[in-house]
């Protein structure tokens, strides 16, 4: 069973859970937790399910004492701040957001304690919050620490393809927390002798571009930095990698699993259920602005090997005793 159903699975039984209320307590109340993203239903990801284990696992049954709003803004980020009113008028206790986008339009409101899995970059140097162990304001969540990850993902390419010199990094440059990444990742770059063609695209137009000037200077492998945009036109790095036997790397396992070459970064289930404790806390009457914005623990390098097979990579012994994940 591939681990996303695996989820999946242990999400519907978490429906059938009983409880007699949040951390056991007796309570009649109907608590009301919203989601967003700023590109697919946050159901439609490792997130959501992940997110209603965690939440069952604290006390909160959906339909029983547990409603979940969710609203996704499809890759339209304009639509977010509406989005975030939509939740308001629907008394949402607390928001889970996925990304950047989401997490500072919620700052900028202000009106919603919010909880942050994933996609910021560097919550500190983004201006989100204040510091780590202090949020402050009402912003707290889990980090996917993908500045300090952009080493290990151009080092694990390396090991890879011992030969590669130059990689493309392809990112939003809409977004603040995905360009401080990729300004990581260049010094990552650096440190292993590595040439970095940065391009960066603004909407799904720009991807033809970003694929012309990688065929003018065509580069030895590929790093995709993950945002609404570019999950939502991840297919057409995966076609464009496939057609130029090209390879790449992603942040996220669900991307290996849907036909990326391999990648490395946090276990996304795993962020999603200390997430849905931060949930707890603050459902119980804790503060976010007191609760420490937290780095993951778990992290995921998985390899599709059928993927690599395709592109004519023989994956060295070394790399594929690394993997957590093979996928045939």
């Amino acid at each position: 069973m591939k681990r996303r159903d695996f989820i999946r699975c242990l999400g519907s039984l978490a429906l059938t859970m009983g409880s007699s209320g949040p951390r056991g307590q007796t309570s009649s109340r109907m608590f009301r937790v919203g989601t967003l993203s700023p590109g697919t239903p946050m159901t439609e990801s490792v997130y959501g399910p992940a997110l209603v284990l965690g939440l069952a696992q604290h006390g909160y049954i959906l339909g029983r004492n547990l409603i979940i709003e969710t609203r996704a803004a499809e890759g339209h980020l304009e639509r977010i701040p509406g989005l975030i009113h939509d939740l308001i008028a629907n008394r949402v206790d607390v928001m889970v957001v996925q990304g950047y986008p989401p997490a500072l339009a919620a700052k900028q409101i202000g009106a919603l304690p919010t909880v942050v899995l994933g996609g910021t970059g560097d919550p500190v140097a983004t201006g989100l919050i204040a510091s780590l162990a202090r949020p402050g304001g009402k912003i707290t969540g889990i980090s996917d620490v993908s500045v300090q990850l952009s080493p290990k993902r151009l080092e694990l390419l390396k090991d890879l393809i011992p030969t590669l010199k130059q990689v493309a990094m392809l990112w939003n440059a809409n977004d603040l927390g995905m360009t401080l990444r990729v300004r990581e990742s260049e010094q990552a770059a650096r440190a292993l002798n590595l040439s970095v063609q940065a391009l960066g695209v603004r909407e799904p137009n720009d991807f033809s571009a970003a694929f012309a000037a990688m065929i003018d200077r065509l580069p030895d492998g590929i790093l995709m930095v993950s945002d609404s945009l570019t999950l939502l036109n991840r297919r057409r790095v995966f076609e464009f990698s496939a057609a130029h036997r090209l390879p790449a790397i992603y942040e996220f396992e669900a991307l290996v699993r849907d036909g990326g070459l391999m990648s490395y970064g946090p276990d996304q289930s795993g962020s999603a259920e200390r997430g849905a404790a931060l949930v707890d806390r603050i459902l119980r009457g804790a503060s976010p602005a007191d609760l420490p914005f937290e780095n993951p623990t778990r992290f995921t390098f998985a390899i599709n090997l059928k993927t690599a097979k395709s592109l004519g990579i023989t994956v060295p012994s070394t790399v594929l005793v690394q993997a957590d994940v093979l996928i045939e």
